[in-house]
């Protein structure tokens, strides 16, 4: 007996079947720039038109190493209005239609990740029908994080949290505006890294990271072109001579790029560097179809109607492995006139001459696509490093004469706390007198006991012979994965001044901020208001510190001394931070930040104790307080003060090794380090 299904019933499981084998043909690889060429189409609420994409001539060159499976990073040196993004759209439909390849793409917040969707992605597509054919809407499929397709997903994420680069496995990585995003994310990894690290595995991983440059001493993409294989600028060849050259600004101190006469931009025009003729941008506009991107070094060469890699005499070769498309400035977008773009300049140097140095920087990052330089505070290790051989030669772990107080700031790291003690005398005069590194595992409450209690119950030795506790500890609780566990420990040991900090970057605030009540899970039970949580606004103590390093030259009131026997690493570490401005929010702000790669754990802690000082009142006490506590300390007849260290021990003294820093001769013993790896091995900036 057999049953006839209904026709309609019939159709549907073909449909179905279909569906489900699609997945499974592999279409003819194409180019980026050829399959957008065909499906990518524009949406009118993001761009001036609607219509088939079509790629202006420079922009190929990076669309196709985009989907070239020999070269496994690109970067973009961007300006603003050259279409970027919406090649990186497009490419996003591209892997869904056409490659079926997992993908993520990350902005620098959470908001621009939102934005980014809502006026880009979402639009777009909605009206490619190549994406017809692989699409999987329903329940979570299609959200503002997640886009699912038949053969591969896709995620959107913000580049602020450390979790944004966990738990996804995909073979395209794109960070999108990565100059904006932090050096380090939750001081756990810097974004390119976290990126780079969700493609392992990956038959052929892809890399892009794409941005308009900003300062250099803190730029993401500027680091990674100058490890690129090839540095490629869009050429053209100048009517008049042949030769190949790229735009360029040109500047006052030279005789090519852009020029203009008595001030008037309607007369700019092109020099060339070779022959000295001069182009307009419609004559540029005629002969950009013939450009071509050209390494700096002149081994590599994509010609992008050809779309093969040739070296200089024109035979075919391998494409590098790591690209860089650089100096992508806006004088090669049609949508920006010439002289549009040299009144921006005209208006930002009379700005810049008047002392606001902003609209300078933004028409050097947005419009010539190059990194913003300028003068910047920053205190110069190796000058401390040779002032401290002509300080006070004492020992480590030994207070010297004057202090009175001991306070300790203690950083937490991902697999160990870092310590800083300092003793403290009137004025709020400093002196470091120990360093220590604990390897442990901040994840386990119970090692917080076992490692940090040996250190924050030690008992340091006076010059005079008097034992000295420390008086007050204060702990880093924010940027890890281990907060409630740094709470935790900081509840269970109130009674021995040990506070819960977290650094904040409030303009103007003091250094010691209002605190506030923060619940505790402590052993599986929520404690509400379990811990007083203190902020420590960092800008502000960066700024006290570097300006006592820097200007107070005399032992006194807020001088700070140094030690000939701490490791070199230490002042590398407490002078890692630069004061430069950046684009916040609300405009644009000084700020200490710590290039990716810099290590910075001991100006942290010192920024901890510069607030513990506060919170003790130190810097309110008054003198006739202090000379109590030095008449206490004064020497006890009965018992012999600690001996000046022999003149042999005045040498500086190598670190036994770089994890467990054993200093000369200390007169109290404290608890050793465990071993561990070489956390002070050299990281290169660039």
């Amino acid at each position: 007996m057999t049953t006839r299904l209904p026709t309609e019933t019939v159709e549907a499981l073909k449909r179905a079947i279909e569906a489900g084998l699609r997945p499974l043909k592999a279409d003819p690889p194409v180019p980026y720039s050829t399959w957008a060429a065909e499906h990518f189409d524009l949406d009118e609420e993001s761009s001036h038109q609607r219509g088939l994409f079509v790629p202006w001539p420079f922009q190929i060159g990076w669309m196709d190493a985009f989907s070239n499976d020999d070269i496994e990073e690109v970067n973009v040196e961007k300006a603003k209005r050259v279409g970027y993004t919406k090649t990186i759209v497009g490419f996003a439909e591209y892997n869904a239609a056409h490659r079926r390849r997992k993908l993520a793409i990350w902005q620098p917040t959470d908001d621009d990740r939102d934005s980014f969707v809502k006026s880009e992605i979402t639009p777009s597509f909605d009206i490619c029908r190549a994406l017809d054919p692989v699409r999987r809407l329903g329940r979570d499929d299609d959200t503002i994080k997640f886009k699912r397709f038949r053969g591969s997903v896709q995620h959107y994420l913000g580049a602020k949290a450390a979790r944004s680069f966990r738990r996804i496995t995909i073979a395209v990585g794109i960070l999108d505006e990565v100059d904006a995003m932090d050096q380090v994310v939750e001081k756990t990894i810097d974004p390119v890294t976290g990126a780079k690290g969700r493609l392992e595995g990956a038959p052929f991983p892809k890399l892009i990271l794409g941005t308009t440059p900003r300062h250099k001493f803190t730029s993401h993409v500027r680091r990674r072109v100058q490890a690129a294989d090839a540095v490629m600028e869009f050429r053209i060849d100048c009517p008049y001579c042949g030769a190949d050259h790229p735009l360029m600004w040109g500047g006052a101190d030279v005789r090519y790029g852009f020029k203009w006469d008595n001030a008037d931009p309607a007369t700019v025009r092109h020099v060339c560097p070779h022959c000295n003729e001069a182009i307009t941008q419609a004559d540029y506009l005629s002969i950009w179809e013939a450009g071509r991107w050209v390494s700096r070094c002149g081994d590599y060469i994509y010609d992008h109607i050809a779309k093969v890699w040739t070296d200089s005499h024109g035979a075919p070769r391998k494409p590098p492995r790591h690209v860089a498309f650089v100096k992508v400035w806006t004088a090669y977008s049609p949508q920006r006139a010439w002289p549009d773009i040299v009144r921006e300049f005209l208006e930002a140097r009379k700005a810049q001459k008047l002392g606001d140095s902003g609209p300078m920087q933004g028409f050097k990052n947005e419009t010539l696509a190059d990194v913003w330089e300028e003068e910047y505070d920053h205190t110069d290790a190796s000058l401390l490093r040779e002032r401290a051989q002509r300080d006070l030669d004492i020992p480590l772990q030994l207070v010297p004469a004057g202090a009175c107080k001991i306070l300790l700031g203690i950083d937490t790291q991902q697999d160990r706390w870092e310590a800083v003690a300092w003793a403290i005398g009137e004025g709020e005069e400093m002196w470091p007198i120990d360093y220590r590194v604990i390897y442990g595992n901040p994840a386990q409450q119970q090692e917080w006991f076992e490692k940090l209690n040996p250190v924050i119950e030690a008992t340091y030795r006076h010059i005079n012979g008097h034992a000295m506790p420390i008086d007050a500890v204060g702990i880093d609780t924010g940027g890890t994965n281990w907060t409630h566990q740094a709470y935790t420990y900081c509840r269970a040991m109130n009674a021995r001044k040990v506070f819960a900090t977290k650094g904040d970057q409030a303009l103007g605030a003091p250094i010691k901020m209002k605190p506030s009540w923060v619940d505790v899970n402590a052993f599986g039970k929520t404690l509400k208001r379990g811990v007083k949580l203190w902020r420590i606004c960092v800008d502000t103590a960066k700024d006290l510190l570097h300006g006592r390093l820097d200007q107070v030259k005399q032992p006194g009131p807020g001088y700070i001394h140094l030690n000939r026997h701490l490791p070199p690493e230490w002042f590398d570490q407490l002078t890692a931070e630069h004061r430069i401005k950046v684009r916040m929010a609300h405009g644009w702000a000084d700020r200490w930040v710590c290039p990716s790669g810099h290590r910075n754990e001991v100006l942290d802690c010192t920024v901890i104790v510069l607030f513990l000082a506060q919170a003790m009142g130190y810097h309110t006490t008054p003198a006739s307080t202090w000379q109590k506590w030095r008449d206490a300390l004064a020497p006890d007849l009965f018992s012999a003060p600690v001996p000046s260290p022999e003149p042999a021990a005045q040498e500086p003294v190598e670190p036994v090794c770089a994890q467990s820093f054993v200093p000369p001769a200390p007169p109290a013993a404290l608890p050793a380090n465990e071993p561990g790896e070489d956390i002070f091995a050299p990281i290169p900036l660039y």
